[in-house]
C-alpha cells in the first residue's frame, strides 16, 4: 500500500480517500504526462474546501507539492506522484459506477479509525447541508419551520454502502431514496443525528 518510507497522514488519507470517490480521478502517464496525476475539482463557492484538499494532498505526499488550475466556477487541484495507485488502487478504467469499488483491508482499517474524515470527504464531494423549510399551525396561526439536513448523492452503489456503512459505525440515522437519474440520494435529518453531524463536518465554507 505504501511505497515509500515516509509515515502515512492516516486520517488526512482518510478524508482524501472520500474526496478521491467522491470528485476525484486519476490519469496514468502518457506521451504528455511522465507520472500519474491525482484530480480533484472544487466548486469555487467553497473556498475553504479548496485549501482543506490542498492541505490534505500536502500532509498524505509530503514529497510532493499540489497545484490548483482553474476552471469556469472551479479549481482543479491536482498533484502529480508516481505512487497514487498505491495509495487508491480503486483506480481503473471506466467510470467508478461502471466497476466494482471496494477499499482494501488497510483501507477500511484507515476509515474505521478515522470515520468522521471520512464522512467529510465524501460531503465536501459528493454532500451538503441544507436548510429545509415547511410550516405547521400553532395557535391557530400558521408558521414556518426550518430545519437542517445534510444530503450525499452518488450512482455508485458501492459508494453509496461504503458512506452508509460508515454512518451506520458513527450512529448517524439515514434515509435512502432512488433518483431518476439513477443515482441514490442519503438524507440524514432525524435531529440527534444531524447535531452529530454538525460536530464533525458542518457546512460547506
Amino acid at each position: 500500500m505504501h511505497c515509500y518510507g515516509d509515515d502515512l497522514d492516516r486520517g488526512a488519507y482518510s478524508y482524501l480517500l472520500g474526496l478521491y470517490l467522491g470528485d476525484g480521478h486519476i490519469l496514468l502517464p502518457n506521451e504528455y504526462r511522465r507520472t500519474q496525476s491525482l484530480q480533484i475539482t472544487c466548486d469555487d463557492h467553497w473556498p475553504g474546501i479548496t485549501d482543506s484538499v490542498e492541505n490534505a494532498m500536502r500532509l498524505v505526499f509530503p514529497r510532493n507539492k499540489p497545484c490548483r488550475v482553474r476552471r469556469t466556477g472551479c479549481h482543479d487541484v491536482k498533484l502529480y506522484s508516481n505512487h497514487l495507485t498505491c495509495h487508491f488502487p480503486q483506480h481503473g478504467p471506466g467510470k467508478k459506477h461502471e466497476r466494482t469499488i471496494a477499499l482494501e483491508p488497510w483501507q477500511q482499517e484507515i476509515v474505521d479509525a478515522h470515520p468522521w474524515e471520512f464522512l467529510r470527504g465524501l460531503i465536501h464531494s459528493d454532500g451538503c447541508r441544507i436548510t429545509n423549510w415547511t410550516t405547521r399551525m400553532v395557535g391557530g396561526v400558521k408558521k414556518r419551520y426550518e430545519y437542517p439536513r445534510y444530503f450525499f448523492t452518488n450512482t455508485s452503489t458501492d459508494i453509496i454502502g461504503l458512506f452508509t456503512a460508515t454512518l451506520d459505525a458513527v450512529g448517524v440515522q439515514w434515509k435512502a431514496a432512488a433518483r431518476p437519474t439513477g443515482a441514490t440520494n442519503i438524507s440524514v435529518a432525524r435531529k440527534d443525528s444531524v447535531a452529530l453531524m454538525d460536530a464533525h463536518i458542518g457546512p460547506k465554507y
